[in-house]
């Protein structure tokens, strides 16, 4: 925003700055403790969360890939719609919580922190 003393790395800098400090906490404390160096949680032995963690990753693929060609709209909906059917929610809440979150991301990006998401095949209608 014009104005500011800071640039559009500043905030992104400063979470990466408090993630980096978690990690070393993690890090230390797992030297100290004296386990295994890597140890997988239980959960991961069952179908459902482990359905769960892939949906994410192959949503972000899916997100990097197609969202400059279908736009931010097009592509959080589908996005969105796909992780809350994986996590088990009824076809109701998951459209309705799908549509009303992509609306809220989209103004909290474009219009409060006018940072600039792809309008894709709804470029015409962009505001």
């Amino acid at each position: 925003m014009p104005g500011h003393k800071f640039g559009p790395a500043w905030f992104p800098g400063l979470v990466v700055a408090g993630l980096g400090l978690c990690g070393l906490a993690l890090l230390v404390s797992g030297v100290r403790q004296r386990g295994p160096w890597l140890a997988f949680p239980d959960w991961i032995q069952r179908p459902k969360p482990r359905a769960a963690v892939a949906a994410v990753v192959i949503g972000l693929l899916f997100y990097i890939l197609v969202a400059d060609w279908l736009g931010f709209y097009i592509t959080g909906i589908v996005l969105l719609t796909f992780w809350i059917r994986v996590l088990g929610a009824s076809w109701r809440v998951t459209l309705l919580v799908s549509v009303a979150a992509t609306i809220a991301i989209h103004f909290a990006f474009y219009k409060a922190l006018r940072v600039p998401l792809p309008w894709g095949l709804l470029e015409r209608w962009a505001f």
